[in-house]
């Protein structure tokens, strides 16, 4: 996927064939604004005011407690990039923006707008520093208690749209698809929601999720809300640090947590994961992607690739990567499935 600037008219299609757009004043003016516009309207619930019936500035303004000036300057922003439309001095909100932005809304992304903007956006400045040095934030050592459920709501936020097609679409062991009794790990899924889709899909499998002890208490009442208690549960523990058994598990999961570690670290994780699989077991690891060397830009796994380093020092890897980690683990390759509701994401699969 590409963000790319358009042209709306033919003289603008001219102009920018004939490079008289000064693009990098576009990216460093134009979209800073953007991002913080967005974040700032979800936070502030203007989103969900113009749901709940506030249809003009001033009444927009007044539901969320804003200034009237301000208030319009920030609609009509949002209207043109398409979360609102607009006739006869009332807002609407588009499709697009009814389905991603309210709180209450089932594939909402309204948490990691939240995060974004109370947690996140203060780590941007410090992108210039990683830089020089090559040493990233490793916020997870650093969140305080609200920190933590702002982040498990971001995860959830993330995570909801991608649930449904893992659960759809990964490629498990005939033991599994049988409906027979087999157990899944799911290491640092704290929300559960890989796993919850997994486990409606297969009568007989169940999953152990293990997390951080600070993680889990955010975590568990998202997870209570699944209604899959009896069969998708939590444990502390130390992805890094655990030992996770011997031949006990059908699929072991890994899902946004390889980005966090070093190589050295992530081949760690798949020795031990390999020991803990039973024979024809796989080990999934469900990753943004860096692109391979030389291989056409992706901005998806480029951006994140860069966030990730940002904010852990380690970032994306590429699936050739990911399947050295599987390989010198002794598993065999196995399929690699890539998103289609995300582009730049994949599960990459190892079997024993």
């Amino acid at each position: 996927m590409q963000l790319k600037i358009s042209a709306d008219n033919p003289l603008e299609w001219v102009a920018l064939r004939a490079n008289l757009v000064p693009v990098p004043l576009l990216h460093a003016q134009i979209m800073p604004v953007i991002s913080k516009a967005v974040l700032e309207a979800a936070d502030k619930g203007v989103f969900d005011a113009v749901a709940d019936g506030n249809d003009t500035t001033d009444d927009i303004a007044q539901a969320c407690r804003l200034n009237p000036k301000a208030t319009g300057e920030l609609m009509g922003l949002l209207t043109a990039l398409g979360y609102f439309t607009y006739l006869s001095g009332t807002f609407t909100l588009t499709k697009m923006a009814r389905k991603w932005t309210l709180r209450h809304e089932p594939e909402s992304v309204y948490g990691m707008l939240l995060f974004n903007n109370r947690v996140v956006w203060p780590w941007l400045e410090k992108l210039g520093t990683y830089l020089q040095t090559g040493e990233g934030i490793h916020y997870h050592d650093h969140l305080d208690a609200q920190q933590w459920n702002y982040y498990q709501q971001a995860m959830v936020a993330a995570s909801g749209s991608e649930a449904k097609e893992f659960g759809r679409r990964t490629p498990v062991p005939e033991a599994v698809k049988t409906g027979s009794a087999a157990r899944m790990l799911d290491i640092g899924g704290s929300h559960g929601q890989h796993s919850v889709a997994l486990c409606k899909r297969y009568a007989g499998l169940s999953s152990t999720i293990i997390d951080l002890p600070a993680a889990i208490e955010q975590a568990a009442p998202l997870l209570a809300r699944l209604g899959m208690g009896d069969r998708v549960q939590h444990t502390p523990g130390n992805a890094l640090t655990d030992d996770f058994g011997e031949s006990q598990y059908d699929i072991v999961l890994m899902s946004s947590l390889a980005h966090h570690f070093t190589p050295e670290q992530n081949r760690d994780v798949a020795n031990r994961v390999a020991r803990a699989l039973k024979p024809g077991g796989i080990y999934i690891v469900n990753e943004f992607i860096r692109p391979e060397t030389g291989a056409a830009p992706e901005l998806v796994g480029s951006s994140t690739d860069l966030f990730y380093g940002l904010t852990s020092t380690a970032g994306n890897y590429s699936i050739a990567e990911i399947q050295d980690w599987q390989r010198g683990a002794g598993l065999r390759k196995g399929r690699v499935v890539t998103y289609r509701t995300l582009p730049g994401r994949a599960m990459v699969i190892g079997i024993k």
